[in-house]
């Protein structure tokens, strides 16, 4: 459990473990899947996601027709319309990652909650609900539920997660990625400007995490590119690719996605009233709880609990 108001938590993990129950007695047939962000069929988020300051695509923004600077991602950020995942589906998996895969018990987000997702369980595996760190690239395609604030440096860019309170570095005075990295959680990453596109590469990433809600796995070979390009003021659309020899076949080429501009007064309306992102830490000790409180109850309804 996230450190921030208990009683809120519990109410919200009461309703989206209870959803997960719902969902398996509502799985369809066949073993479709539900279709992910961008792709046809799929709604895009209405209104302020969460209730964090996730912004969807509902009204068109006042502000989209500002003068901007293409080369400038500073500023706060939130996902808009991603969804949990990269928006197309996995390459082929290799045995190694296949038997990684099939280890993996989704529980919570649009992995737990997906009415088509036979794999889910309401308690889940997630490592994540251990305090593990969510990791990179998966702390950014749940952006649209939280919020990040871009830092751009003469030498770097730092990007600061509302989500797990967390930062990415991403530097660009000309080094080049690590041969032989030490794995990292969030990688080793340098960035380029292509024209008006950021061009972001890394590696070096530990393989204990997800790459995504739906519990897919990658090795400490994976290489990440990412390209950002801000189309107006308010917009920076951005696609992603993976590629990992020993997981996928393949690589794995995202949708194009996107972040949404917004307010720093528009922070006011979330916990403090402070112009930042809160402070949402994973405390193992009141995780325990959350388990012991919401999590166990609403995985197993007949367990008798302290």
């Amino acid at each position: 459990m996230r450190h921030s108001v208990k009683s809120t938590l519990i109410a919200i993990g009461t309703l989206c473990l209870s959803s997960i129950a719902f969902a398996q007695a509502n799985q369809p047939q066949g073993g479709a899947t539900a279709p992910a962000a961008g792709e046809p069929g799929q709604r895009p988020a209405q209104g302020r996601a969460g209730g964090r300051g996730g912004r969807g695509a509902a009204a068109p923004s006042p502000t989209k027709d500002l003068p901007f600077d293409s080369h400038d991602l500073s500023g706060f950020w939130n996902g808009g319309g991603i969804r949990f995942g990269l928006g197309t589906p996995a390459p082929p998996m290799t045995p190694w990652a296949k038997a990684r895969y099939d280890a993996a018990i989704p529980g919570i987000g649009a992995g737990g909650n997906n009415p088509a997702n036979p794999r889910a369980r309401p308690l889940g595996n997630d490592p994540i609900m251990l305090c593990d760190p969510i990791s990179y690239p998966r702390i950014i395609l749940t952006a649209g539920n939280y919020g990040m604030q871009v830092l751009q440096l003469p030498k770097e860019m730092v990007w600061l997660f509302d989500w797990f309170y967390t930062r990415r570095e991403i530097w660009t005075d000309g080094r080049k990625l690590p041969d032989d990295p030490e794995p990292r959680f969030y990688g080793y990453s340098v960035g380029h400007w292509d024209g008006d596109t950021f061009v972001v590469e890394s590696n070096g990433f530990d393989d204990k995490s997800w790459i995504d809600d739906d519990g897919h796995p990658h090795s400490d070979e994976m290489r990440l590119v990412e390209r950002y390009h801000r189309t107006d003021h308010d917009t920076i659309e951005f696609t992603m690719t993976i590629t990992d020899p020993k997981a996928y076949t393949q690589p794995w080429s995202s949708a194009t996605m996107y972040l949404r501009w917004f307010q720093a007064n528009e922070l006011r309306s979330r916990d403090s009233g402070w112009e930042d992102l809160r402070e949402d830490v994973c405390v193992p000790s009141e995780e325990a709880k959350y388990k012991d409180l919401v999590r166990e109850p609403a995985g197993n309804p007949n367990a008798t609990h302290k």
